[in-house]
C-alpha cells in the first residue's frame, strides 16, 4: 500500500514556525513522503533559520524565511522568496499567532480600557495574517492547477469564549469564518482549507501556566484526557490535512484538544 500521507510533491509554508506547534509542523510537513521542501517562518529569522537547519541536517529540504504576518508587504515578499528558492507554495499553514512577536502589557488588560492600536496588534497575527498569507499564495496555488491545501490554526477561545481573551477569540473566530469561505471559493481549483482548533499545548508561551500545580489541576478537570496537549499532537492532524489523504475534506474545524471542547 502507498503512503497515504504522501504529500504530492508540494511546498510548504508554515507561518511562525520558529518554535512550538509550528516547528513541530514544518518537521512532520519536511519529514512525509514526497514533501516538496519547507519554508519556515518566523518574525525572528534566527529561531526560523535554527528550524531550518535542523530540518536539512535530518535530510530534509527547508529554507528560512522571516516575515511580520500582519504586513501584507512583507508577506509578499515571504512568499516570492519561497516560490524562488523552492517552487510554488502548494500548502500553506497558518499557525502565527497569540498576541504577536512582540506582545505588550496593554494587551493583558481589560479591553474596554485599551484603544484600537493596541487590538489590533492582536487582530494584526491572528486575523488579517491568515488573510494576507491566503492572499499572498492563492494565485500560485491556481495557477499549478493541482491539489493545493490550507490549514489555519485556531483556538478553543474562538469557540469557548475565554474570559478575559475577547479581542483575541474574535480575532482567532473571524479567521476560522473566513476560511470556510476560502473553502467554498477554491473548492473548484482542487485546493481545500481547513481550521485545526487547539486548546492548551506544551509550548514556550505556556510554560508559566504549566509549571502552576494549583492552576493545572483546575485546567486539566475540564479536559477528557487530562494531561495539556504536545505540538505533535497537532503536528499529526496538520500532516493529514496537507496530505493526500484529505483530498475530499474542506470547510472543516477539527479539535485537537483533549476534549477540551466537543465537535458536534
Amino acid at each position: 500500500m502507498s503512503d497515504i500521507l504522501d504529500m504530492g510533491g508540494r511546498v510548504s509554508l508554515v507561518t511562525g514556525a520558529g518554535q512550538g506547534v509550528g516547528a513541530q509542523i514544518a518537521k512532520h510537513l519536511a519529514s512525509a513522503s514526497n514533501s516538496g521542501g519547507i519554508a519556515v517562518n518566523d518574525y525572528f529569522l534566527e529561531r526560523a533559520e535554527a528550524v531550518a537547519n535542523e530540518i536539512n541536517s535530518a535530510g530534509g529540504k527547508a529554507i528560512a524565511v522571516q516575515a511580520d504576518v500582519s504586513d501584507r508587504a512583507s508577506v509578499e515578499a515571504m512568499v516570492a522568496k519561497t516560490e524562488e528558492a523552492l517552487g510554488t507554495v502548494g500548502v500553506l499553514v497558518n499557525n502565527a499567532g497569540n498576541a504577536g512577536a512582540e506582545p505588550i502589557p496593554e494587551q493583558r488588560k481589560p479591553f474596554w480600557e485599551t484603544d484600537k492600536d493596541v487590538w489590533d496588534r492582536t487582530i494584526g497575527v491572528n486575523f488579517y495574517g491568515v488573510i494576507n498569507c491566503v492572499g499572498a499564495v492563492l494565485p500560485g496555488m491556481m495557477k499549478r492547477q493541482a491539489p493545493g491545501r490550507i490549514i489555519s490554526i485556531i483556538s478553543d477561545a474562538s469557540r469557548y469564549g475565554d474570559l478575559g481573551m475577547e479581542i483575541y477569540s474574535g480575532a482567532k473566530a473571524g479567521a476560522a469564518g473566513f476560511m470556510r469561505s476560502v473553502a467554498r471559493t477554491m473548492g473548484r481549483h482542487q485546493i481545500t482549507a481547513n481550521n485545526i482548533v487547539i486548546s492548551l499545548t506544551n509550548t514556550p508561551a505556556t510554560q508559566a501556566w504549566l509549571e502552576d500545580p494549583e492552576r493545572m489541576k483546575g485546567t486539566m478537570s475540564k479536559y477528557i484526557i487530562r494531561r495539556p496537549g504536545e505540538p505533535t499532537d497537532i503536528a499529526n492532524m496538520a500532516l493529514y490535512l496537507a496530505s493526500d489523504a484529505s483530498e475530499w475534506i474542506s470547510g472543516q474545524t477539527y479539535p485537537v484538544n483533549g476534549g477540551f471542547t466537543l465537535a458536534l
